[in-house]
């Protein structure tokens, strides 16, 4: 059944959504990521970018694609506070919804903006980053669009491009399945988490990726929970 990246459209791919049942969703979201440790996998990565903070650009310019409801871009502003390093925080979405919750989601952190952008677009092409972020995001689309991606974004990157995002495995397929089909009273949630991991990446195929899309200087790790970290750098 896992063998194969599943091509099943999930619930939160409709871009159109915007009821309560997607506010929860993101709020559900938040819980499952600070729980499962999610986003030490892009902590742990800028950490390794950030050794040396007297060439780094200033502000930093990181950008989430795909940000969802900016819980990641929080981390990062505290990690940004914590270590002393100025940063420019935008994310980016496609859902007009997730954006406005997004914004009022992290009102008050003045390094955080968001903006709306389909990352397919001649647009969004144009805007120039120092680090762009992909938590768990890369699973939403096909092989051929990540390769377009991977390409798109490392031109647009002046120093790194961080990929976090899921290892299709039984043992994370079938855990997740249990625990939102017991705790999650988001239908989204419900039906997405567990195809969200049929849709992920084992890792010869992150690395067949990478190839394709002719990324030489990159480096790939297993962390916990399940979780693959890509690190592609200039």
């Amino acid at each position: 059944m896992l063998e194969k990246r599943s091509n099943e459209a999930e619930l939160m791919d409709d871009l159109s959504l915007s009821n309560e049942d997607m506010r929860k969703t993101l709020e559900e979201l938040e819980v499952i990521n600070n729980w499962l440790g999610g986003h030490k996998v892009v902590l742990n990565a800028l950490n390794k970018l950030t050794r040396k903070k007297a060439h780094l650009p200033q502000p930093l310019h990181i950008a989430d694609i795909g940000c969802g409801g900016g819980d990641t871009l929080l981390h990062i502003a505290r990690w940004a506070r914590r270590k002393g390093i100025r940063v420019r925080l935008t994310g980016i979405d496609a859902n007009d919804y997730i954006v406005q919750y997004a914004r009022e989601r992290c009102a008050g952190v003045p390094e955080i903006s968001f903006e709306q952008h389909d990352v397919f677009s001649d647009a969004f092409a144009q805007q120039p980053y120092d680090i762009t972020i992909c938590s768990l995001f890369c699973h939403h689309f096909t092989d051929e669009q990540l390769i377009y991606m991977f390409q798109q974004l490392h031109r647009q990157s002046q120093l790194a491009v961080i990929i976090n995002d899921l290892h299709r495995h039984w043992f994370a397929y079938y855990s997740i399945k249990y625990i939102t089909a017991v705790f999650s009273r988001s239908p989204l949630v419900r039906n997405d988490a567990a195809l969200s991991v049929w849709r992920a990446f084992k890792k010869r195929e992150i690395i067949s990726l990478l190839q394709q899309a002719k990324v030489a200087n990159y480096s790939l790790r297993w962390m916990w929970a399940f979780r693959w970290q890509v690190l592609m750098q200039k």
